[in-house]
């Protein structure tokens, strides 16, 4: 098994000045990081590389250089399993905007944010997987990130943690 800690939305250093402790706490043994962008300082890939190897794409809210450096869509491969990352867009539906911008890939998943929403939906036999966000939760109870098991298939989990004071 493989497992991915996925986070996205982190905003730092406008939402928060730091990643909170329970991002480190729930990545603990993960073999990799995604990132789906709005990172705003690239200084968050570097705090997460000290986890494990970090793959990222840029946000709309991230600057040229970001952009420059991480694009705003990749393919990961994990074990025989594609992965689809990109950061997504739109008001509404963010989950089928971001579906849509892999349906000629044959992506196995697609890790998607933007919304600050978690999701984790098997459509059409591709998980669509946002990890909401850990330092804006935007009209969320609480602040989440999300982990991905990759075996024969790939599961979604998302973890939820109160509100920082």
């Amino acid at each position: 098994m493989i497992k991915i800690g996925v986070i996205s939305d982190t905003h730092i250093p406008m939402r928060a000045r730091v990643l909170p402790d329970f991002v480190f706490e729930s990545f603990k043994g993960v073999d990799l990081i995604l990132h789906a962008g709005d990172l705003l300082s690239e200084d968050i890939i570097t705090d997460l590389e000290i986890i494990a190897p970090v793959y990222a794409v840029a946000g709309n809210n991230d600057s040229f250089r970001i952009y420059e450096k991480y694009g705003e869509r990749r393919i990961v491969e994990v074990g025989n399993k594609r992965i689809g990352l990109t950061h997504g867009y739109g008001r509404d539906k963010t989950h089928l905007n971001a579906y849509r911008e892999f349906m000629n890939d044959k992506v196995d998943c697609v890790v998607f944010g933007h919304s600050h929403i978690p999701f984790n939906e098997i459509i059409d036999g591709v998980l669509l997987f946002n990890p909401g966000s850990p330092t804006d939760r935007r009209f969320q109870p609480r602040f989440s990130l999300g982990l991905l098991y990759v075996y024969a298939s790939i599961k979604g989990e998302i973890l939820y943690f109160d509100p920082m004071k």
